[in-house]
């Protein structure tokens, strides 16, 4: 039986399906079409959010009803080509959704609200047609048409949209500001300087739909009165630079941009610059520093980038899912969106859900959705089968939260009540066997390395906070320790120059606001509770259960394990690096550590 003509396979190609081994499977599926002469055609397409099912691939036949595969193989893909496109039926037992079950139906999809993500996973992010065969360009094309900035200006106020860089400040005001602030040249600049760990949101959008993103650009130029943007994007980002810089060409080309776009007599031209991966270039002022060719450091606000920014001239700055969601309000308008939210967070939100999840990914959902719904229905609680026990959500300078705040809203002032914050929207899972004085070590000791140490309170502030977390963790601190950390947690929040010291302190605050008592543990016990601070557990054999084999005893690095052939053997506590091998390398589990 032969394929009849027009079978479409559209496999994931984003950063998450390359890493998953997109690559061979789309060669699987090519060579297997090929050799059977198969009339086939193989597209691309970006993420579609599911990270946790990649491979992810769309078979769609002719008449319709496209069935999705995930967690495809080569060897699945082949299987594939010869059951559902040679023989007619698909293979069951790797569909993520069909006619039976359609993607919008799953429960990993189900609450969420595609407004930045609405292409993602549909279209091939390489081929413009793609992209205006789904509406893009038509919001450009309108404004260029009524020819009013002011009335752009206003769409976007009264929409309510907010910066979703983290700051979350109103986006139509800081159109506003830039286009009243006097200049003889105004530059708009697109922050794609996405570094925040476990974030990959932007990433995702600029993959999978780089279009809307410029063309949200191109509408903030032509509101604000700029002939020139710049997206600034993280060089450690090469899918994402190769499609965005092949976008711009096509855009080009089609006279989306450049001279005298749509013959409207609008002139707009956008550049490509590759951020060497500084975090703190994320912030406005640093970036500018960086594009001027200087080094990423903050500056003194006022004056604010809206008035005097890249080169001197005024200049807004709005990050990939800001700039996204421009086109959806302008085609949909500002009530639509408004609508959706809460009064003072309008419209949805995308999160990078990861850590410890069962159903990992990008996700975009209706601002006022809670934290509960988000990890527990969409992400589908533990992937682990240990308890949720925290989110850190914000990136690291967001805030822990415990399991027992999950009914908080997610919106800007219900968060930052709680003691975390927004961000850019990472949101990462922990499960009961996370230390949290390690997860604060953790983020504390990332924004210490990336601060650009120009204000004392950063520089020294973050290092010293670090220092008394070092010795919680080693066992080697004092009661009076936890008040001084706290003292000097608000100090530097308060002092920084920039959002990066400022929220610096939060994933600190927030565990020993939440979780105090883990940290009362390693001081007055000298005990971790989760058993993560090496410095502070031992390893004990159980004679009742060893059978002194000598398997710890030949892999212990330094001779720590002792004992004869037969007998239970004892780990010198003195010697113990607590490296953990004896424990691996026991066949009786007769070692644990307490």
């Amino acid at each position: 039986m032969r394929a009849r003509p027009g079978w479409t396979v559209t496999v994931g190609m984003s950063s998450c399906g390359v890493a998953a081994g997109a690559e061979a499977v789309r060669e699987a599926f090519r060579r297997e079409i090929a050799r059977r002469r198969l009339p086939a055609a193989i597209r691309i397409t970006g993420c579609v959010g599911m990270c946790h099912r990649e491979v992810l691939a769309e078979v769609s036949p002719p008449g319709g009803g496209a069935t999705i595969y995930g967690d495809l193989t080569p060897e699945r893909a082949a299987r594939i080509v010869e059951r559902h496109l040679l023989g007619g039926e698909p293979v069951r037992e790797w569909i993520v959704a069909d006619d039976r079950a359609p993607l919008h139906a799953l429960p990993y999809f189900a609450k969420q609200k595609k407004i930045v993500l609405r292409n993602c996973g549909f279209i091939d992010p390489e081929e413009i047609d793609d992209a205006i065969s789904m509406g893009g360009y038509e919001a450009l094309r309108a404004v260029l048409a009524e020819g009013s900035p002011e009335a752009v200006i206003a769409c976007v106020e009264a929409s309510g949209l907010r910066g979703r860089g983290g700051a979350g400040y109103p986006t139509g005001a800081k159109w506003r500001r830039t286009r009243e602030s006097p200049g003889a040249e105004k530059y708009v600049i697109c922050n794609a300087d996405e570094g925040d760990p476990g974030a990959f949101m932007d990433r995702s959008v600029l993959e999978g739909d780089p279009h809307t993103v410029l063309e949200g650009l191109a509408i903030a130029a032509y509101a604000v009165g700029a002939s020139r943007g710049v997206v600034y994007v993280r060089a450690e980002y090469p899918l994402a630079v190769r499609r965005l810089r092949a976008a711009i060409g096509q855009a080009e080309r089609r006279g989306l941009l450049g001279r005298d776009i749509l013959g409207s007599g609008f002139d707009f031209s956008v550049a490509l610059m590759e951020g060497a991966g500084a975090f703190v270039c994320g912030e406005e002022t640093a970036l500018i520093a960086s594009l001027e060719g200087g080094r990423g450091m903050p500056r003194l606000r006022p004056p604010f980038p809206a008035a005097r920014g890249l080169r001197g001239m005024p200049t807004c700055i709005n990050n990939v899912e800001t700039l996204a969601n421009v086109p959806w309000i302008v085609r949909h308008g500002a009530e639509r969106y408004a609508a959706i939210g809460t009064p003072g967070s309008r419209g949805t939100k995308v999160f990078a859900l990861a850590g410890k999840v069962a159903r990992g990914g990008l996700v975009e959902v209706p601002m006022g959705i809670t934290l509960r719904e988000i990890i527990e229905e969409i992400g589908g609680g533990s992937g682990t089968g240990l308890p949720v026990k925290a989110v850190q959500i914000g990136g690291p300078s967001g805030g822990c939260l415990p399991a027992s705040r999950f009914d908080t809203p997610v919106d800007y002032e219900s968060l930052k009540e709680s003691g975390a914050i927004m961000g850019s929207g990472g949101m990462i899972v922990l499960d009961e066997s996370a230390c949290m004085v390690d997860i604060a070590r953790y983020f504390l000791s990332f924004t210490r390395d990336e601060s650009c140490g120009k204000c004392t309170f950063c520089r020294v502030g973050t290092k010293r906070m670090l220092e008394i977390l070092d010795r919680i963790a080693l066992g080697r601190a004092e009661e009076g320790d936890l008040d001084l950390l706290e003292e000097l947690g608000r100090s530097v929040g308060i002092a920084s120059l920039c959002g990066l010291g400022q929220t610096a302190p939060n994933p600190v605050l927030t565990t020993l606001r939440f979780f105090r008592e883990e940290y009362e543990a390693h001081i007055r016990d000298r005990r971790c509770p989760a058993k993560k601070c090496r410095a502070l557990f031992r390893y004990r054999v159980d004679p009742s259960r060893c059978t002194g084999c000598g398997a710890c005893a030949r892999v212990c690095p330094v001779g720590a394990v002792a004992g004869e052939k037969g007998r239970p053997h004892l780990i010198d506590e003195a010697r113990c690096t607590r490296c953990g091998l004896c424990v691996e390398a026991c066949p009786a589990d007769a070692i644990a550590a307490e």
